[in-house]
């Protein structure tokens, strides 16, 4: 007689729904207008965008397109005229800059399409430094360091200076850079411009590396087709709106 009851069971199991993700950014309404020569320029137009924990999406558009300002709103790097801004809960679009200063600090990282390494400081040194910058704990340094470049695949690379590096290994630098103190959200602008189709498809797959196994969400702008097919959801810009 237990073995229709413990099927049962087993069939329940199988049915419970799966867990919701919890969302990470939550954008609404948002405009950005910048005063050029005493007449207003609409670059964001009633923007309204959704990013969950472990997503990758991504933010398509031609140059001009609006995406990096619309970045920079969500990285609190700048202000949106209107609209609102919700990240972790906290409404960033109001706070204080020292109070978006300390969230950025500590749950956000940022990659840009430069690379934004120092020339003189390896890969390693290179990460370090954003741990001190973080305010980590020093005894933790070493084992994070280690483990962040070992990540992006750069473990036999992480003494080289970045001119003795490759741009797509420079990108892997930028990127464990990024991810050290662990924040909850990255934000890349053009991480894979400057790169070629083989290096932009690596760079791509160390971003799906990094949100399985680092648990971050990922907001990145792009132009190239080619790598849409990985993200969780496209948001294609023209003129400040989405289409």
């Amino acid at each position: 007689m237990a073995f229709p009851q413990e099927a049962k069971h087993t069939e329940e199991q199988q049915l419970e729904p799966a867990v919701e993700q919890r969302s990470l950014l939550t954008v609404t309404n948002v405009e950005r207008i910048f005063h050029v020569g005493g007449s207003p320029l609409h670059v964001l137009k009633g923007i309204r965008m959704e990013l969950k924990e472990s997503q990758l999406v991504m933010l398509r558009g031609r140059s001009g397109s609006g995406k990096t300002t619309l970045l920079n709103c969500l990285g609190g790097l700048d202000t949106p005229s209107k609209g609102e801004i919700l990240f972790n809960g906290l409404p960033f679009h109001s706070m204080s800059d020292d109070g978006r200063t300390l969230v950025r600090r500590k749950d956000m990282g940022f990659i840009f399409q430069a690379f934004a390494l120092m020339p003189l400081l390896s890969a390693w040194e290179n990460v370090e430094l954003s741990l001190r910058m973080a305010g980590v704990s020093r005894t933790l340094w070493k084992e994070r360091v280690a483990h962040c470049l070992e990540l992006v695949g750069l473990e036999k690379r992480m003494h080289h200076r970045p001119f003795e590096l490759s741009g797509g290994e420079q990108q892997r630098v930028a990127i464990a850079k990024a991810i050290a103190h662990k924040p909850m959200l990255l934000l890349a602008d053009e991480p894979t411009a400057e790169l070629d189709s083989n290096m932009s498809a690596q760079i791509m797959a160390v971003f799906q590396n990094i949100i399985r196994t680092e648990q971050v969400s990922i907001c990145m702008t792009t132009h190239d087709p080619t790598i849409l097919e990985v993200a969780d959801h496209v948001y294609e810009m023209v003129d400040g709106k989405f289409i």
